[in-house]
């Protein structure tokens, strides 16, 4: 079924939109940079590139389209056994949903979308407990075989961070483990995320039009 979104408001899709674009010149076409709490989506020729700890990011695509997406986000504290039904859930659906949302915005079909999923890694433990990684993980696995979204490639766990790069309009991802350099401004950054769903918790729901 065609999906509408005549009930959705505009600031849905441009409050968490990535902001931070630049030329990049190793691949001579354009970025945007997806930080924690962010997404983009595009049907242009130009590369989505973020930095993941114990986040996890969804590149998600339009296969006969080449529209695509890419979500950068947390769970902010220890849920249920199932990922799906814990109160922390509530952010990953909202990441995972705003996205979707607005590639249907964009044209894309449901029924043609696939999904690639990337972080997760051990690298802030004393975040929420040494299991947000895998919890992340959980939840958008769980997610996507629940909304029937193929999952066709993924890299997550480990304990090292990873700079993933999408490029929507081919499907193509290419991702490089942080191994031998230090990750302090990965840490940083998803501390503060943290710091941020604690204080600003999402309000409202997001509706997935099918």
């Amino acid at each position: 079924m065609n999906a509408t979104m005549t009930s959705a408001p505009e600031s849905l899709f441009t409050e968490h939109l990535a902001g931070n674009r630049y030329f990049d010149r190793s691949f001579a076409i354009d970025a945007v940079k997806v930080l924690p709490g962010e997404y983009f989506v595009t049907a242009k020729n130009e590369v989505l590139v973020t930095v993941l700890g114990s986040c996890v990011s969804a590149c998600i695509r339009d296969r006969c389209r080449g529209i695509g997406g890419m979500n950068h986000f947390m769970l902010p504290v220890r849920g249920d056994a199932d990922p799906l039904m814990s109160a922390s859930a509530r952010y990953g659906i909202f990441a995972m949903e705003v996205l979707i949302n607005h590639l249907l915005k964009l044209g894309a079909r449901r029924e043609d979308l696939e999904a690639k999923v990337f972080g997760g890694g051990r690298v802030v433990a004393s975040l929420s407990g040494c299991d947000v990684g895998e919890r992340n993980v959980a939840f958008v696995r769980a997610y996507l075989a629940r909304e029937r979204i193929a999952l066709v490639a993924e890299d997550l766990l480990d304990v090292h961070p990873r700079k993933v790069y999408f490029f929507p309009l081919s499907g193509r991802v290419m991702m490089k483990k942080l191994v031998l350099e230090r990750n302090d401004c990965v840490v940083d950054r998803e501390r503060a995320y943290a710091r941020q769903l604690r204080d600003t918790p999402v309000s409202g729901d997001v509706e997935l039009f099918r």
